[in-house]
């Protein structure tokens, strides 16, 4: 929990863009592909849920990938909050679209988008 609580803080202070943790999220294998997917979103980017979809190896569970990054049991860490929606608005965060944006504001994405 120490180390978790280092990289977290680092990740705040903007001098830590990926996390090194040793992760074993409990879920169903395609939420764990999906979160797997979502991790190798560098730090910055986005993604669109069909984005997600595809690399997980399941193009038209655009919906399924939303309820895996709802049951994300480790949100930032595993970084949902870069998938988007395919019109380019923020959508769907359990912190809230508020939360998402200064997440991705955070990781010098310039997107203000409401």
């Amino acid at each position: 929990m120490k180390e978790a609580f280092k990289q977290l803080d680092e990740y705040f202070e903007g001098s830590r863009t990926e996390f090194d943790l040793p992760l074993a999220p409990e879920g169903t294998p395609f939420m764990k592909k999906v979160w797997a997917t979502l991790c190798e979103i560098p730090y910055g980017e986005t993604a669109t849920y069909k984005d997600i979809a595809e690399a997980a190896g399941s193009p038209k569970a655009y919906r399924a990938v939303g309820s895996a990054n709802n049951r994300n049991p480790i949100s930032i860490i595993i970084p949902c909050h870069r998938v988007i929606g395919c019109n380019g608005k923020l959508v769907g965060y359990a912190g809230g679209t508020d939360i998402k944006n200064k997440l991705l504001l955070l990781e010098n994405k310039q997107f203000c988008e409401k």
